[in-house]
């Protein structure tokens, strides 16, 4: 693998007070780089390593410490997500963060004439959900590929498609020699997250009763931290450019979890709302990712659960 040098580069990262931001940080610390983190909300206490943290909203505020920056990477991970079925107010929210924020962003790269590397964290809801959802149970799980049709399932997956395109005009028609990778992430899980494993983890450990539905549904869950190595190694790999899938390329279903969950908590208390809408039995196929960086995600999710639950009796 021809591997592009992280030391000493200026290295941008929207969303870095986020789950996969804080783990990208630690990272790129270690790799010696010059870090701008900017997020609405503060970094966590801790050692940061000579981080530059500003906060704004990305959506409304000045980019100009952005852009005087002038980064050779930009690492565009901020946006807002709500759950697949999403509610009436996340038609503005998905709006202002996501569309009209990755905009700016993304016109940032017009500005930026040193910029070498632009990472977007795309997501699997780009595909569509016709591939991998049914009415009743299969047998079989959909390995997504980076080919597969598209056909965005809600409004995040709209806007994670439309700023893709986005970012091709802007490798086809305004700047050829800047690499883009666009990571469709599948499930996210991981230290203070939002994401439903970590919600579980969070009741188990308060005597609260878990509530679930579809049990039988599988999903490619992907801990935070190999979501962070990954995009990183993509980066670090000259020959990674374009679209390509970052999950674990294991499916699991919500019964699964669940059982893990019950090994640590053997009183767990489960209350099961029986089946709802469809049922999801989608993976990622990362054979591209694999060909990139001679990489996979190495966190069993059993190990990733594991860690969810040290970080969340040890108060965050």
């Amino acid at each position: 693998m021809e591997e592009y040098p992280i030391k000493n580069k200026r290295v941008l990262i929207t969303g870095g007070a986020g789950v996969i931001g804080r783990e990208l940080l630690k990272l790129l610390i270690e790799k010696g780089a010059n870090i701008l983190s900017v997020d609405r909300h503060p970094l966590p206490r801790g050692s940061w390593g000579g981080v530059l943290h500003i906060q704004k909203n990305l959506a409304t505020d000045s980019l100009v410490e952005l852009s005087d920056f002038r980064p050779h990477i930009i690492f565009h991970l901020a946006a807002a997500f709500e759950r697949s079925k999403e509610s009436p107010e996340f038609w503005s929210t998905n709006w202002h963060d996501n569309l009209l924020l990755s905009h700016r962003i993304v016109d940032l790269t017009r500005e930026i004439s040193n910029l070498e590397v632009f990472v977007f964290a795309s997501s699997y809801l780009v595909y569509s959900p016709s591939l991998y959802l049914s009415p009743s149970l299969r047998e079989d799980v959909v390995y997504l590929k980076e080919d597969s049709p598209i056909a965005p399932r809600n409004l995040c997956g709209a806007a994670k498609y439309y700023t893709e395109r986005e970012l091709e005009f802007v490798k086809e028609v305004l700047n050829p020699s800047l690499r883009i990778i666009c990571a469709r992430i599948f499930r996210v899980y991981g230290c203070g997250s939002r994401d439903v494993i970590s919600r579980w983890v969070q009741a188990a450990l308060a005597g609260q009763t878990v509530e679930l539905y579809n049990k039988q549904n599988r999903f490619d869950y992907i801990f935070a931290g190999d979501v962070a190595e990954g995009l990183l190694r993509l980066v670090e790999s000259s020959k990674a450019i374009g679209v390509v899938n970052l999950g674990s390329g294991v499916a699991h279903s919500v019964q699964d979890v669940l059982s893990i969950l019950t090994d640590y908590f053997p009183g767990l208390q489960v209350r099961d709302t029986g089946t709802r809408e469809a049922f999801e039995a989608s993976c990622a196929d990362v054979t591209r990712l694999k060909q990139f960086t001679d990489w996979s995600p190495p966190t069993e999710i059993a190990e990733g659960i594991g860690r969810i639950i040290e970080f969340e009796k040890n108060g965050k």
